[in-house]
């Protein structure tokens, strides 16, 4: 095995585990779950059996990876954030044929204690704020905060607030890494990867 897995954790047969993933306590991967190299799950991580973990995701303690959820590479999944699955669940009423996907695209973020509603695209390097609720899809390097969220800004992919209009047009430098992003009518991008 070219894994780590906690001897608290159950992970079921066939289950797909890339080399150089961690499972730590209490955590459990159901059977048809494919997760990439590099993936930390932490404490109490639930992975469904329709779940698809890119390379290098970080899923911290509490969260349920529920079916038809997606994550890209480089996905953050802050603690107790929850993902959903089903638009209007009832306990009386069978609903499973009605999962909605949900895309968490490459190098995304998602805070503490934030909830996706099912059937969203959240775009590649987005922020989700902690405690925010989406429930409509996210564009590339958006920031979203509050309840329901709303877009209040945009980040460049090393996590930094970028100095650019919410819409429009205007160009801006990460402090950090020095890369250029470009707001063209309403949509980043990062110079030289457009």
């Amino acid at each position: 095995m070219s894994y780590q897995v906690h001897s608290s954790a159950i992970v079921d047969d066939g289950a797909e585990i890339g080399d150089g993933s961690r499972v730590w306590h209490f955590v459990h991967v159901c059977a048809g779950a494919q997760i990439g190299k590099g993936v930390s799950l932490g404490q109490n991580v639930f992975v469904g059996n329709k779940v698809v973990i890119g390379d290098k995701c970080k899923v911290q303690n509490n969260v349920s990876v529920y079916d038809n959820v997606t994550l890209e590479a480089g996905v953050f999944c802050g603690p107790s954030m929850t993902f959903t699955n089903v638009y209007n669940p009832r306990s009386l009423i069978e609903r499973k044929s009605e999962y909605r996907d949900t895309l968490v695209k490459t190098g995304a973020t998602l805070g503490a204690n934030c909830t996706i509603v099912c059937g969203v695209t959240i775009g590649a390097h987005s922020f989700v704020g902690a405690g925010a609720v989406i429930n409509r899809d996210v564009p590339d390097f958006a920031l979203m905060v509050g309840v329901p969220a709303r877009h209040v800004g945009w980040m460049s992919a090393h996590g930094e607030q970028l100095d650019l209009p919410l819409t429009g047009n205007g160009i801006a430098t990460c402090q950090h890494t020095g890369k250029r992003y470009r707001l063209v009518d309403g949509v980043v991008s990062l110079e030289g990867e457009e």
